[in-house]
């Protein structure tokens, strides 16, 4: 069943709420293969600080919002790296990830983006990605501690 949302480009006022949203999945789904340390580091590198210097830095950010309040958000990085992609767990399974994602993907190609996209996929979301276009990219990888998985898509894809 698809969600009724509004995807939009993100708010400073945005930040604080997304930022909490990434550390709740993240501390849920993604981080607790990884090593102490590396799971701390996985938190500070993707607190809001880190996200607004993201934003600062040219990633352009959307947030879906459903009914008022935030139900997920996409970061992409240089209009070509899918940087994060998050849907509220009580949210997930309705079309919102894909809707983020296929946002995105168009907003990349109307800044003038024609070559493949990446994503690097924690273990959880490696289905998501496969469902909506992407392929791996190589074997899974160990970053000091922080476990993903190497993607793209072709820009046409």
């Amino acid at each position: 069943m698809l969600a009724q949302v509004n995807i939009r480009l993100i708010a400073p006022s945005d930040i604080e709420p997304v930022a909490e949203l990434l550390a709740a999945l993240a501390t849920e789904f993604i981080i607790g293969k990884f090593a102490p340390d590396a799971q701390e580091r996985f938190l500070a590198n993707n607190n809001a600080t880190a996200i607004r210097n993201f934003i600062a830095g040219g990633y352009r950010y959307h947030v879906a919002e459903s009914n008022g309040a935030i139900a997920g958000f996409v970061g992409v990085r240089d209009n070509q790296h899918l940087y994060h992609l998050f849907v509220e767990k009580s949210m997930q399974h309705r079309g919102i990830g894909r809707r983020l994602w296929h946002f995105a993907k168009r907003d990349c190609l109307n800044h003038g983006h024609r070559a493949a996209f990446t994503v690097n996929a924690s273990d959880n979301a490696v289905q998501f990605y496969e469902r909506v276009g992407f392929i791996r990219d190589g074997v899974a990888q160990n970053a000091n501690g922080v476990l993903y998985n190497p993607m793209r898509l072709q820009a046409d894809g």
